[in-house]
């Protein structure tokens, strides 16, 4: 009972790392990366799918992207929807290939990302004590049905919170390398 709660809790915390990692890849730091475009879904034949279906999505130079769409009547489709992302860009078609030229990041804006990133970390850490709550509201259900003692309880609690120490210092080290990276010229 009680290493099945641990197990399903370790998950769960493995789970909003992966999904703290997967919102700090969406932030650019200036050099160009494919996952940045990831998220950008484009109308296709009356359904929005992600950008990666209908085009494939390469780095031309280290701050510029190209972006291929399939079909040739798919180009301006996906440049307006590059356009109309949150991400600031301003793509530029030339033929069948979109290229997209990320602008250096100025102080301001570093500053203004920085807190975007302490933001969502904050928030994996939330989820991460929210995780170890539910865990102990089992332990503590667990012993009021004298399915376990008081002794395993506290075992059981004392390892939950060793598991939330170690999730969150990771969340913490995961903050502290994009702070970085999105600071460094």
């Amino acid at each position: 009972m009680i290493n099945d709660i641990q197990k399903d809790a370790e998950t769960r915390m493995k789970k909003s790392l992966d999904a703290l990692r997967q919102e700090f890849s969406k932030i650019r730091t200036g050099r160009a990366h494919t996952s940045l475009l990831d998220h950008i879904r484009v109308p296709y034949y009356g359904d929005d799918v992600p950008l990666s279906q209908v085009a494939s999505v390469s780095i031309a130079e280290a701050r510029m992207l190209a972006v291929t769409p399939w079909e040739k009547n798919m180009v301006p489709v996906v440049e307006k929807a590059l356009a109309a992302s949150d991400l600031g860009i301003n793509p530029s078609t030339n033929g069948g290939v979109i290229r997209i030229v990320l602008p250096p990041l100025t102080e301001e804006r570093r500053r203004d990302l920085v807190k975007v990133v302490r933001a969502e970390a904050e928030a994996a850490r939330v989820a991460i004590r929210n995780i170890r709550r539910d865990a102990n509201g089992d332990f503590k259900s667990l012993l009021k049905e004298k399915e376990i003692t008081e002794d395993d309880e506290r075992r059981a609690e004392d390892a939950m919170q060793k598991l939330t120490d170690k999730y969150t210092g990771e969340a913490d080290q995961m903050l502290a390398d994009k702070e970085t990276e999105l600071m460094a010229i």
